[in-house]
């Protein structure tokens, strides 16, 4: 059973997931919260005996856009230092938006009109260590247009954004449909474009780095 919690004001959504959630025996729904600072706020101090620690979430269910004005980004940056994986929700199919929470390390991204069962899919799949792909990432990945990023093939930004999201050569290229030869042709290539550009990456962790770089640009 995965542990998860949700980060979204809209308390409707909240209620249904926890009535749909109680019987699944696949997910459990430990924590919900309305912002990102009420899901990582320190437990109210007791006397003692004191309590157990907290347990912290496998994946984080993060709306897109919350009502504090907080940018998805910091919030998608704050979740994963506090130890969980990142699932973006949102009835907002903006691609810059989704982009910025991706590259901010963010492991998937679904728009809420998706079957339950799609969700529970995707979120396995991100407690799993991989990325959670659905046709509105692909289309804000495909309409990134940002300046201080090169153009990137579609089949470039898939291998990039998998293979900087943590997985290895060989996941990557499983996850892709394609050798591991042909995965790191394509890495190859991200890199040099990057090196034209004037920005090296040599590294994974060089990757990640320039993906949070062209976050922080927009």
């Amino acid at each position: 059973m995965i542990d998860i919690a949700v980060v979204d004001d809209d308390r409707m959504l909240l209620d249904g997931l926890r009535a749909w959630l109680s019987g699944q025996h696949r997910l459990r729904l430990i924590a919900t919260a309305s912002t990102v600072d009420e899901l990582l706020a320190p437990p109210a101090h007791t006397p003692t005996p004191a309590p157990a620690p907290a347990r912290t979430a496998a994946v984080v269910l993060l709306d897109l856009v919350l009502g504090d004005g907080s940018r998805p980004e910091a919030n998608v940056r704050r979740v994963r230092a506090a130890g969980s994986r990142v699932l973006v929700i949102s009835t907002i199919a903006d691609p810059a938006m989704v982009v910025a929470a991706v590259a901010a390390g963010a492991d998937g991204y679904l728009t809420k009109d998706h079957a339950l069962d799609t969700l529970v899919e995707a979120v396995e799949t991100v407690a799993a260590g991989g990325t959670a792909h659905s046709p509105e990432l692909a289309f804000a990945w495909v309409r990134d247009t940002t300046a201080s990023r090169p153009h990137l093939a579609p089949r470039e930004l898939q291998v990039l954004r998998d293979y900087a999201s943590g997985l290895t050569l060989k996941a990557t290229a499983r996850r892709a449909g394609i050798s591991v030869y042909t995965a790191k042709y394509y890495l190859d290539r991200v890199k040099q474009k990057y090196r034209d550009a004037g920005r090296p990456a040599f590294t994974k962790i060089d990757l990640a780095r320039r993906l949070d770089e062209d976050d922080r640009s927009r």
